[in-house]
């Protein structure tokens, strides 16, 4: 439909039009469905376009019920979302829209449906994404207020930049379907100080002056009544971040408000390395504020079994448990999707990034992305670990996720009995003494066989295998390729234990932009052609030129074929 409205604005002066449309019959925006709309609103001076400005919006209703959840276009859904920083890891913080989007699509693969702009507010790609692929989003203001956490942050500027950030963050984001709640706050120390019932309400008012539709909400991480921050009863949404100990209890602790896991879990896991018996979990570090090495491993890692977490949070598995049974519960945000550079909890340094995502810092799935996976979609999944180089006669503990009914796991060909879930149970586990050989699953349901898997013992490093998340790119001196470099065998298994320095080579239309291995002790530079391989595997990020043509990439390793894979740019 087109709408015209005439005034007359005296010069140097402003006005304000307001139009109104109906769209009849839309199609609602939603996480499988995220159908955009157009406004395209012009200026014209008689007959010439002096002014444009294009706004995609989508349209969809939404509510928070008390007792039963998160409503979207009338359907209950849980809000299945993470906490982001905003780098992207051996690009740094600067924003590259083609690895924001890569991130995503890792994500909704998993089955996340939800992104926490943690503690600022995003880049606007990041929403013009969420809105295209149907992520919902709670946009962040602020990580402090006026008290601050640490000697030079924000809360110096608070009282002189508050209410312009605020406004302009809500100015600038209301239109995108995407989001979905307002963040005031993360972790915000005025939840113990009377202030925080003065400064949450001049906060609030400022966000519903600007826009009533969407909740309100603060990260608290003192869920209790007698939080200052949710004593102001300006919170649409009551956050907590952690203490899941809690959460049943809410309903009755609460007398007001609906209720979200702003942010959960911290677990702690290094992708490929293991501790066992896996059913005992470490908590580390014991004393945050000075770690102790003497309890922690040596080498710097964390389990990936989901047996390792920090004090204050939870297990991947035992979260999603509590969440999951809740009705009230609307959703969570899991702390953290992806690592990130910094805060590397639980170790002192030479540890320079994150163990808390779901997946490393290059992009690769840690093992508790396949347990999301297996609960969050309806693709059929089995994921079965750890790899099977051990030593001879150990006792290992085979862990499998999956969405079948039953699995049965056999070991060089010899059954070890089939398993079903228990209870509430989220994942399948076998502890068999350690042999050579293959470990195979085979996944059931109704008797059928859905998915089969194998894990092998590999052999010595034998090639270079490189897999490129795209093959073509745009010619535009941006786009980027995600280039997966394995360690195999003679038999193409990836060799778990590898380490190898790979060299890299680029010719063409293109250049080398980073490299990674995933590795959060790793000090060799983002910015080098070479990567030492990290459990066999490591990452370079090809980037176009900005003129078409062909890319070459080339990878060498002391005593491995040379492997080369050619990238398109259009």
């Amino acid at each position: 439909s087109t709408l015209k409205t005439e005034t007359t604005i005296p010069a140097g002066s402003t006005g304000e039009v307001t139009q109104e449309a109906t769209v009849t019959s839309p199609n609602l925006w939603s996480v499988s469905h995220p159908v955009l709309y157009k406004a395209l609103t012009q200026v014209l001076a008689g007959s010439e376009v002096t002014d444009d400005y294009e706004t995609p919006f989508g349209i969809r209703y939404f509510a928070f019920d008390r007792e039963k959840g998160f409503f979207l276009n009338g359907e209950p859904m849980k809000i299945l979302g993470v906490c982001n920083h905003h780098d992207l890891g051996c690009l740094g913080a600067a924003i590259n829209t083609r690895a924001l989007e890569r991130q995503l699509e890792i994500l909704k693969a998993m089955g996340a449906n939800a992104i926490r702009t943690s503690h600022n507010p995003p880049a606007p790609e990041l929403l013009n994404l969420c809105d295209r692929m149907g992520f919902l989003v709670m946009d962040e203001a602020f990580d402090m207020w006026k008290i601050n956490k640490t000697p030079f942050d924000y809360g110096l500027d608070f009282d002189e930049w508050h209410q312009a950030d605020l406004r302009d963050m809500i100015l600038r984001d209301r239109n995108h379907p995407s989001v979905i709640i307002w963040s005031i706050g993360n972790e915000i120390p005025e939840q113990w100080d009377t202030s925080g019932l003065r400064i949450a309400p001049e906060l609030a008012g400022i966000v519903k002056s600007l826009d009533p539709t969407r909740p309100i909400t603060s990260a608290c991480n003192n869920p209790n009544p007698k939080n200052y921050i949710i004593r102001s009863n300006v919170l649409d949404l009551i956050g907590y971040n952690y203490h899941i100990e809690y959460f049943p209890s809410f309903l009755d602790s609460f007398q007001r408000g609906a209720f979200i896991a702003s942010e959960t879990t911290s677990a702690l896991a290094t992708r490929g390395s293991y501790d066992m018996p896996s059913d005992s979990v470490r908590i580390w570090p014991t004393d945050w504020r000075s770690p102790d090495m003497s309890v922690m491993n040596k080498d710097f890692t964390c389990s990936a079994y989901d047996n390792c977490r920090v004090p204050w949070g939870s297990t991947h598995e035992a979260t999603w448990k509590v969440i999951k049974k809740y009705d009230f519960l609307s959703g969570l945000f899991i702390w953290t999707g992806f690592d990130y550079l910094g805060e590397p909890t639980p170790y002192p340094w030479p540890a320079r990034s994150s163990y808390f995502g779901i997946v490393d810092l290059a992009g690769f799935p840690k093992d508790a992305y396949y347990m999301y996976q297996s609960e969050w979609t309806n693709t059929p999944v089995l994921h079965i670990f750890p790899h099977w180089n051990w030593k001879e006669g150990q006792t290992v503990d085979v862990w499998a996720y999956t969405n079948a009914e039953e699995v049965e796991l056999f070991l060089n060909g010899k059954s070890m009995g089939t398993k079903r879930k228990q209870g509430d149970d989220l994942h399948l586990m076998w502890r068999l003494t350690w042999e050579p050989g293959t470990v195979k699953a085979i996944a059931r349901t109704g008797g059928k066989e859905v998915l089969t898997k194998e894990i092998h013992t590999a052999g010595k490093p034998a090639r270079i295998l490189l897999e490129p998340d795209r093959t073509k790119l745009k010619a535009d001196g941006k786009d980027l390729s995600f280039v997966k470099i394995s360690i195999l065998d003679d038999k193409g298994n990836i060799v778990p234990y590898a380490d190898n320095l790979v060299k890299f080579e680029v010719n063409g239309a293109g250049k080398l932009r980073a490299t990674d291995n995933g590795n959060p002790v790793s000090m060799e530079s983002f910015q080098t052609s070479e990567r030492k391989a990290f459990h066999g595997l490591c990452l370079a990020v090809i980037q176009a030129s900005d003129k078409a043509g062909k890319i070459t990439l080339k990878a060498v390793s002391d005593g491995l074929p040379e492997a080369s894979v050619t990238i398109a740019a259009e």
